[in-house]
């Protein structure tokens, strides 16, 4: 295919998946941005103040790697630095995918990363999906922030700001957007029903041996066992995954109590006093289990 008609084919893909994530409510009024690699020296990316479910491919702007724009009537979105980022870290990835998806990005809010070992497709395609410190969008923290990840992931939420993805080409990197928000509905889903049974460690070992089977890049390994503490580059994707040897699914090692990101806005406490007002406490198990496991801790404090 000659290097127009190749052009020709990005623009038109851009085009599509901004239509999708419009369509999808991903991203709303003139949110997101999507960016891909033209060749070696330049870059074809949205513009900014356009509607992603209303462009055309005469829209586009074409960039160098330092973000100067080469072609195009208009100017590219202000988070550009941000894909240029992923570029320069990833040579691997030719697309880039920055989008509001709501069910993703209220975890983003919450602080709560997507790094729980419950579903199978998500740690065979994706692994797991940290949240990058939060950072003033179109600024130089954000490229900043998603430094830490970016290596081994390729799909972040972005702390009370949205999601990022990036992939071989355009669909790829959309695709898994689309993914990170279904597993961000059915992890909302799970909780909402009080419990998620996890993987277990030797389970996820077996899915992360079937990615070269299944024929799956990924830009790191899968860890279930790496330290927490602060490190300055992800070298893993780490999975909350316990160890069994008694099964595949293992209930949460919490016993179902929820952390301080996840509790309701109307805490245990509160919702015993408003509850002794009527003469009657309601406890859910969950909660009756949360309140058994506050006050040991207590007492062993």
């Amino acid at each position: 295919m000659s290097s127009s008609r190749a052009e020709e084919q990005i623009r038109a893909d851009i085009v599509e998946v901004g239509r999708r994530l419009y369509a999808r409510a991903y991203v709303a009024s003139n949110d997101g941005n999507i960016s891909v690699r033209l060749d070696g020296e330049r870059l074809i990316t949205t513009p900014k103040s356009v509607s992603k479910g209303f462009m055309t491919p005469d829209m586009m702007v074409v960039v160098d790697h330092h973000g100067r724009k080469v072609a195009g009537d208009r100017d590219p979105s202000s988070e550009l630095p941000m894909h240029l980022e992923i570029y320069r870290n990833r040579p691997d990835v030719n697309a880039v995918v920055h989008a509001h998806p709501p069910l993703a990005t209220g975890f983003a809010v919450a602080g709560i990363p997507l790094t729980r070992a419950v579903l199978a497709e998500v740690i065979t395609t994706l692994g797991s999906i940290p949240i990058a410190e939060y950072a003033t969008p179109s600024t130089s923290e954000l490229p900043a922030a998603i430094r830490k990840y970016i290596k081994a992931h390729d799909g972040l939420l972005l702390a009370n700001h949205g999601a990022v993805t990036c992939g071989r080409d355009v669909m790829g990197a959309y695709y898994k957007m689309e993914t990170i928000e279904h597993f961000a509905k059915i992890s909302l889903v799970a909780r909402l029903l009080g419990r998620e049974n996890l993987l277990s460690r030797e389970e996820v070992d077996r899915l992360q041996g079937l990615r070269g089977m299944y024929g799956i890049a990924s830009p790191a390994t899968i860890c279930t066992d790496a330290p927490q503490a602060e490190v300055e580059q992800a070298t893993c994707q780490v999975l909350e995954a316990p160890q069994s040897s008694t099964g595949r699914l293992v209930p949460e090692p919490s016993g179902g109590a929820v952390s301080t990101a996840e509790r309701p806005v109307l805490g245990y406490a509160e919702g015993l006093q408003q509850a002794s007002r009527d003469g009657e406490i309601r406890l859910t198990y969950r909660e009756l289990t949360a309140l058994i496991e506050d006050a040991v801790r207590h007492l062993r404090d």
